[in-house]
C-alpha cells in the first residue's frame, strides 16, 4: 500500500503545478481524492495524479498548456523519484523494445551517468523516432509510475532534440555463466518493419500495417545459472559465432525447406541445453550480449563457484 508520506508528496506536486500556473488549489481535497483512488480503488499512482489533475483543470478552467512550463527543469535520471512531474533530460537511448500497443510509437530505455529509466513515446505525441545509441534532449516529458516502476512519457507537449554529446551511462556490464534452457517466441529468422524496425507477424507491422519488411536473425533466450535466470538477446553475429548459422545461411535454410521455422529448429538443436559464458549489458529486462562462447559443463560449474565467491 502507498504510504501517507507518498500521498503527501504527490499532493504537493499537484499543488505546485497549479501554483506555477497562478492557481491555488485545496491540498486537503487532493489528499482525500488521492487516498480514495490509490487505497480504495487501487488506481496506479500516475493514473491517480492524472485523474485529479484533469478534474482540477475543469474546476478552475485551466488549460493543459498553462500547466506545462515553457522550459521544464533539466534534471538527471537519478533525481526522478515521483510521478506527475514535468522535467527535461539529456539522455542516451540504451535500448528499444517491440511495442505491444498500437498506441505506443516507441518504448525502451534511456540513460545518463546517474541511472537508466523506461521511456514511452505515445503515437498521439506525433514525434519523430529516436535511435539506439544516440543522445537526445527530452524536453517537457512527464514522470509516471507503471507496475511500481518509474518511467517518463513523451506526449504532444514534449520535444525531442538530437544532441551531439556523448552521454555516459552507469556501469552495468556483467558476466553470466549458465545453461540456455529456453528460446522464446519471435526468435530465429524474423522480419522487421522497414519503417520502425518492429517485428512483423505474417507480413503485418503492429503500427504500419502491411509494409515491406527485411530479414533479421536473433534469439531471445533464457539462461539459468542455477540461482537466477537471465533473459538474453543474441544478435546475428552472436548466433553465427556459436552455430555457424548467420543471416545468409538462415535465409538459405528457409528457402530450401520452404519453412522459416526450420531455422528455429536448427538453432534449438545447436543451442538448447548448452552452457554459455556471456558478457553483456543488463537492461531492465534483457541482458544484451556483447560476447558469448560455449563452455563445458565442468568448466561452467567451476566458473560459477568462482563468481559466487566474488559476490560473498
Amino acid at each position: 500500500m502507498v504510504k501517507d508520506e507518498k500521498i503527501a508528496s504527490l499532493a504537493d506536486s499537484i499543488v505546485s503545478r497549479f501554483r506555477n500556473a497562478g492557481v491555488e488549489v485545496e491540498r486537503s481535497e487532493i489528499v482525500k481524492r488521492l487516498k480514495l483512488l490509490i487505497h480504495e480503488f487501487k488506481v496506479p499512482e500516475g493514473e491517480a495524479v492524472r485523474t485529479i489533475t484533469n478534474w482540477l483543470m475543469k474546476e478552475h478552467e485551466v488549460s493543459r498548456e498553462q500547466l506545462v512550463e515553457k522550459e521544464s527543469a533539466l534534471v538527471k535520471i537519478g533525481d526522478i523519484n515521483k510521478a506527475g512531474e514535468w522535467v527535461s533530460l539529456k539522455a542516451r537511448v540504451v535500448q528499444l523494445w517491440d511495442a505491444t500497443s498500437p498506441n505506443v510509437s516507441q518504448v525502451g530505455l534511456i540513460g545518463d551517468e546517474t541511472g537508466i529509466v523506461k521511456f514511452v513515446i505515445w503515437v498521439k505525441a506525433g514525434k519523430g523516432e529516436v535511435e539506439e545509441g544516440k543522445s537526445y534532449l527530452f524536453k517537457n516529458v512527464v514522470t509516471d509510475s507503471f507496475g511500481g516502476r518509474l518511467q517518463v512519457n513523451v506526449n504532444r507537449f514534449s520535444e525531442i532534440v538530437e544532441i551531439d554529446e556523448e552521454i555516459q551511462l552507469p556501469p552495468k556490464e556483467i558476466e553470466v555463466v549458465g545453461a540456455l534452457v529456453a528460446i522464446q517466441q519471435n526468435s530465429a529468422l524474423i522480419q522487421r518493419c522497414s519503417e520502425c524496425r518492429r517485428v512483423m507477424t505474417k507480413g503485418i507491422c503492429p503500427v504500419h500495417g502491411k509494409v515491406k519488411g527485411y530479414d533479421d536473425l536473433r534469439i531471445k533466450g533464457v539462461l539459468d545459472d542455477g540461482a537466477s535466470i537471465y533473459e538474453i538477446i543474441l544478435n546475428q553475429d552472436n548466433i553465427k559465432e556459436l552455430t555457424g548459422i548467420g543471416l545468409d545461411e538462415a535465409v538459405k535454410i528457409a528457402h530450401e525447406t520452404l519453412d522459416r521455422n526450420a531455422v528455429l529448429s536448427e538453432l534449438k538443436k545447436a543451442l538448447l541445453g548448452r552452457y554459455l559464458k556471456v558478457d553483456g549489458t543488463k537492461g531492465e529486462r534483457f541482458l544484451l550480449v556483447k560476447h558469448v562462447e560455449f563452455i563445458r559443463e565442468a568448466d561452467a560449474k567451476e566458473l560459477l563457484e568462482e563468481l559466487q565467491e566474488e559476490l560473498q
